[in-house]
């Protein structure tokens, strides 16, 4: 089977490696060409443009950064667009509003392609071992076709119905994770302010109610002051803004959202100030900007 994929970045890279391991043939493209040489090396094609892998792929999927950058290489020159035709599907695997994927979807099935979309629960770990979890809307004989390929990407794949729903489900997972996040943190700075050892901490955590694989994750390398990006602090923030936006359009109050939003925030302008590389680092910078400022 051969698919095309749109977009290099720690996700994409390690989803188009994945499906070049299991004999898939992949033709890759990213804004900035030189990411594709380590793909090349493992047997891929690259293509110089998104219009050129629509081209030559059947199926074709896309990992970007943002709303505006799924929107750009879908309806910019030398876009998706301009190949896109019957016969062909576009699977679109960002963290975008669902405002965003409804734009994605009539711009593609006016050219009488077929799209779906297909954000992921999951970071860089799951995403090099094929263990995300695949939140799937919109064509669904795009989405059985598409099987092969998820399956080596990821531990299950859910299809919720039409376009939107997946991109709601992964705004409330993201939304979910922020919140939690920000009192992980907080809670070791906690323990740690108030004479307890950290690492029993996560000891305690990791034996009660609350015992998650991101806290068991996340937890050791925090205390190490690693923050390798898994999931920058800048792609939380954005999925925090966007699930606020969507529960602003269904009259639902998140103030623990909100105030976890405000954390991510504040942290933003600081590592701006200091540091601009940090905006790139993982999600937990937060514990060591708390360990800093307060």
């Amino acid at each position: 089977m051969e698919v095309g994929f749109l977009g290099l970045g720690i996700m994409g890279k390690a989803m188009s490696m994945n499906l070049l391991k299991n004999g898939f043939k992949v033709t890759v493209w990213n804004r900035t060409l030189s990411k594709c040489n380590e793909l090349v090396a493992h047997g891929a094609s690259i293509g110089k443009t998104p219009a050129e892998v629509i081209n030559k792929c059947t199926i074709t999927i896309a990992m970007l950064s943002d709303p505006a950058a799924a929107l750009s290489v879908v309806l910019d020159k030398d876009g998706v667009l301009e190949q896109i035709c019957g016969g062909k599907g576009y699977i679109d695997m960002s963290t975008v509003d669902p405002e965003t994927s409804c734009k994605i979807n009539e711009a593609i099935t006016s050219k009488g392609g077929r799209f779906l979309e297909a954000p992921v629960s999951g970071s860089k770990q799951p995403a090099e071992t094929g263990q995300l979890v695949i939140l799937a809307a919109g064509d669904k004989a795009l989405y059985e076709a598409a099987i092969p390929a998820f399956d080596i990407l990821g531990k299950k794949s859910f299809f919720l119905g039409q376009v939107g729903n997946g991109a709601k489900m992964k705004l409330v997972v993201n939304m979910i994770m922020g919140s939690m996040m920000n009192a992980f943190s907080e809670g070791l700075t906690l323990a740690d302010r108030s004479g307890l050892n950290p690492h029993d901490l996560l000891d305690v955590l990791d034996l009660g109610a609350i015992a998650n694989p991101m806290f068991k994750g996340k937890g050791p390398a925090m205390l190490q002051n690693n923050y390798s990006p898994a999931f920058p602090l800048k792609h939380q923030q954005k999925d925090m803004r966007l699930a606020l936006a969507l529960g602003d359009e269904n009259s639902v109050p998140m103030p623990v959202a909100a105030a976890s939003n405000e954390v991510f925030l504040f942290f933003q302008s600081l590592l701006a100030v200091f540091t601009r590389p940090l905006l790139d680092k993982d999600t937990c910078p937060q514990l060591e900007c708390l360990i800093l400022f307060l």
